[in-house]
């Protein structure tokens, strides 16, 4: 079982810890993944965050034109050589 004894930094507004790579590799965490912090009784707890993968329509259904700048393009004018 890795373990380490870590220091909690000043991180902007943010404290942070840096984890050794044995305890990285141990839990199955590697750079730019995205986890979740929680605390659990007195222990803070990270967990992998597996967002689920959303399909094509799942996306187009959730875009909320309000709420992107109103932006949409039109069907029914060409801008270069598209037919329709």
């Amino acid at each position: 079982m890795a373990e380490a004894v870590l220091d909690i930094k000043q991180w902007g507004n943010n404290l942070g810890v840096r984890l050794p790579a044995a305890v990285a590799r141990e839990a199955h965490l590697h750079v730019h993944q995205r986890v979740r912090v929680s605390v659990e009784g007195d222990q803070v707890v990270i967990k992998p965050f597996d967002a689920l993968r959303l399909t094509l329509e799942q996306r187009v259904a959730a875009y909320d034109v309000k709420r992107h700048s109103g932006e949409q393009m039109t069907a029914t004018q060409t801008l270069g050589a598209e037919r329709w």
